[in-house]
């Protein structure tokens, strides 16, 4: 059985540069995604919600793998962040941060076989006491297919807290020189084991959704993108 590793065939939406500003056009995907508020570092119902995904993108791995004999690599973590004043994120103004966590799914994942793994995973979660989510959260997770389109992005390393230079730099800087302006919430793709990885040296890919402001602007391919995972290994 092959499996497919997802990120690794669309491999410039998942690598990139540090210092260096890529464009890219995203097609429509599958993903599961539960919306929230607050500080990420200090609301339970983040840690539940990301919890809850992870519980149905595994068990959603081991259900296809399975029954559809279809095997494939649970992708990563990746959230939508978004507030009424964009300048909260330079700011770290986390209290005021709305978000939606989500993990991509591949495209054969459809509502029918979902339903049914998320009622398996409330029954699994409900016989345990010390369960890292609940049922409720899990209720509120939903799958959709979803197209950002045109966007810009860039590599960070470093803490969570150290982003806003570089967020500063994409929007007043970057955007304008690529003859855009920012569209949609600003995204992240968390490419690093956040429970074993010290906030150093954290791998982020902050992608901001664009649209043109001049006629031609297209994605420009690099033949020199970074593969997050080889270059830590």
């Amino acid at each position: 059985m092959t499996k497919i590793d997802m990120k690794k065939e669309d491999r410039c939406f998942y690598s990139g540069r540090k210092g260096r500003f890529d464009i890219v056009s995203l097609p429509e995907m599958n993903f599961l995604k539960i919306d929230g508020m607050g500080d990420p570092n200090r609301s339970k119902s983040f840690s539940r919600a990301v919890a809850a995904l992870f519980a149905l993108s595994y068990n959603t791995k081991f259900h296809s793998k399975l029954e559809l004999k279809r095997d494939y690599a649970v992708m990563p973590l990746e959230a939508l962040w978004c507030a009424e004043d964009h300048s909260v994120f330079v700011r770290q103004e986390r209290s005021e941060w709305q978000w939606t966590a989500m993990i991509r799914q591949p495209d054969w994942i459809d509502e029918a076989l979902f339903d049914e793994v998320r009622d398996l995973t409330i029954g699994k979660i409900n016989r345990k006491r010390d369960a890292a989510t609940d049922e409720s959260a899990l209720r509120k997770v939903r799958l959709e297919r979803w197209c950002e389109g045109l966007c810009i992005q860039t590599l960070h390393q470093g803490s969570f807290a150290s982003e806003g230079p570089v967020i500063r730099d994409m929007h007043d800087r970057a955007i304008p020189e690529a003859g855009a302006r920012a569209r949609g919430k600003h995204h992240e793709v968390y490419l690093s084991d956040l429970r074993r990885t010290s906030s150093d040296r954290l791998w982020t890919l902050l992608r901001q959704p664009i649209e043109s402001t001049q006629f031609g602007i297209v994605p420009e391919g690099k033949d020199d993108q970074v593969d997050v995972g080889e270059e830590l290994a």
